[in-house]
């Protein structure tokens, strides 16, 4: 079987792309260089805060997202990723800019979830991933109940997420948002959905050592498969 080449529309911010990226490498079953596959990534850090658009009417980030993806399809990409959950709230817009497949990290996640006879799981994410209800969309018919922080909890993930990670401080004091991870335990959740491609570093960087499910290595993992490979 052809190996297909995956494009990265990246930049959401660039230490996930880089996450995103490192992941597809780790779960390749590889011997050497050439059993990889071939990645082409564009760090777009252009594209507009997706939260600002969808809650306060920020720029739109929908044609930058398409531009890369337009990219990154004429570079050669035959299979497109978007390491940034609330990007999928634009995936229409981007899935219609090419011919090419733009693979679902939120529906990847659900499928994921059913399989594994979750019940209960708790969302952290942004405020904008979390307002527009894409995740309860895209659980819809999973029978999965999905729990959100309280409104001092959702302050404390999005604090983590802009001032922890996004601005590179490997000292910030999570243990705001790890009391909110708690509650959601203590409320009933099974796992915690890191719904946003900073928390999977932000447990790495703050040492959140919980029941976690993780959207950036689902979309990896069914990465590497649809583009030929062997996961590991």
């Amino acid at each position: 079987m052809k190996k297909k080449a995956i494009g990265i529309i990246g930049g959401m911010g660039p230490l996930a792309t880089a996450d995103l990226f490192e992941k597809i490498i780790l779960h390749t079953a590889a011997s050497c260089d050439q059993d990889h596959l071939r990645v082409f990534i564009d760090s777009n850090t252009s594209i507009p805060d997706r939260t600002a658009a969808i809650l306060s009417g920020g720029a739109d980030p929908a044609p930058e997202l398409a531009a890369s993806a337009r990219g990154l399809a004429r570079q050669g990409a035959e299979l497109l990723l978007m390491p940034c959950n609330t990007a999928h709230c634009f995936y229409d817009a981007v899935q219609a800019a090419v011919s090419v497949p733009v693979l679902h990290m939120i529906r990847l996640t659900a499928r994921a979830l059913e399989r594994r006879g979750v019940e209960t799981a708790g969302l952290l994410a942004t405020d904008g991933t979390v307002q527009t209800g894409i995740y309860q969309r895209c659980f819809a018919g999973t029978g999965i109940r999905l729990l959100t922080p309280d409104p001092a909890g959702q302050r404390a993930v999005m604090d983590m997420i802009y001032q922890g990670v996004k601005a590179g401080r490997r000292d910030y004091d999570a243990s705001d948002a790890r009391a909110a991870m708690e509650d959601l335990l203590r409320r009933g959740a099974e796992t915690l959905i890191l719904g946003c491609t900073e928390l999977p570093l932000a447990a790495e960087l703050y040492r959140l050592r919980f029941p976690l499910t993780d959207p950036t290595l689902e979309l990896a993992l069914e990465a590497v498969r649809q583009a030929g490979g062997e996961t590991v």
